[in-house]
């Protein structure tokens, strides 16, 4: 599988389990409504589980331009990739939200509050700060860069040296990082921490029919884009501070 493809497929099955999951809590009429926070956080990170179980072995599923961009910061990512990765991750994200709503479409018709046919697409704060909320996406997706960087995921090998499988189970660790970000910092923005899972889907809100849809709020759109940027910067600054990056 092309590195593209399988950019664009992980962060499709991404955003699927993640959409599909707030517009399961959120939507009026369906099984899941009002089923919590813990709900919506596990079904992320199991999201993240299985994007990264299928895109690993062929793009390294980096699923997130913050990650790219961090890699390519500390030298173990090629810059000129950079922009193909990202293009794919959007688009992935894109068409995994839009599947949501497929899915979900009876469900968007029942509900008339706008900001809940909102939700399944993108990040909005609790209490709206932008500076606050900038240094939440910024802090949140520092805590996911550092411990990636400091993770290894070696392949398993077929006999011809094709990647199989999980190697060292790398997806389980960060299914559980992804959780832990949410449980515990996701409260105050809606941990974005990934700047094509928001502006992806919120450009599908803003496209899609969907009946009695309300902003797209896009003021707010470049607070999960920048921070998420700054806090994968600041996380591979570090990194190669204390002298453990720039491995090429």
């Amino acid at each position: 599988m092309d590195a593209f493809v399988a950019e664009f497929v992980g962060t499709s099955l991404l955003l699927a389990m993640g959409s599909g999951v707030v517009a399961n809590v959120v939507l009026n009429g369906t099984k899941g409504n009002n089923s919590g926070w813990i709900v919506v956080t596990t079904a992320w990170a199991l999201g993240v589980f299985i994007g990264v179980v299928v895109a690993g072995p062929y793009s390294g599923a980096h699923l997130n331009p913050a990650v790219s961009i961090a890699l390519a910061i500390t030298g173990d990512f090629p810059w000129i990739d950079v922009p193909r990765y990202v293009l794919a991750q959007i688009l992935g994200a894109m068409f995994g939200s839009g599947i949501a709503w497929l899915v979900y479409k009876d469900h968007f018709n029942a509900t008339e509050d706008k900001d809940l046919k909102f939700a399944p697409f993108g990040t909005a704060p609790a209490i709206r700060n932008l500076p606050s909320n900038l240094v939440s996406e910024i802090v949140g997706t520092s805590v996911l860069i550092i411990v990636i960087l400091y993770s290894t995921e070696p392949f398993i090998q077929d006999e011809n040296g094709t990647p199989i499988g999980l190697g060292s189970l790398g997806a389980l660790p960060v299914a559980f990082l992804v959780w832990v970000i949410g449980l515990s910092m996701g409260g105050t923005t809606g941990y974005a921490i990934n700047p094509a899972r928001d502006f992806g889907p919120r450009l599908m809100h803003q496209i899609l029919p969907i009946k009695g849809k309300g902003s797209s709020d896009w003021g707010y759109s470049w607070v999960p884009v920048l921070g998420p940027i700054l806090g994968a910067a600041i996380a591979a600054g570090i990194y190669l501070l204390l002298g453990v990056g720039g491995m090429v």
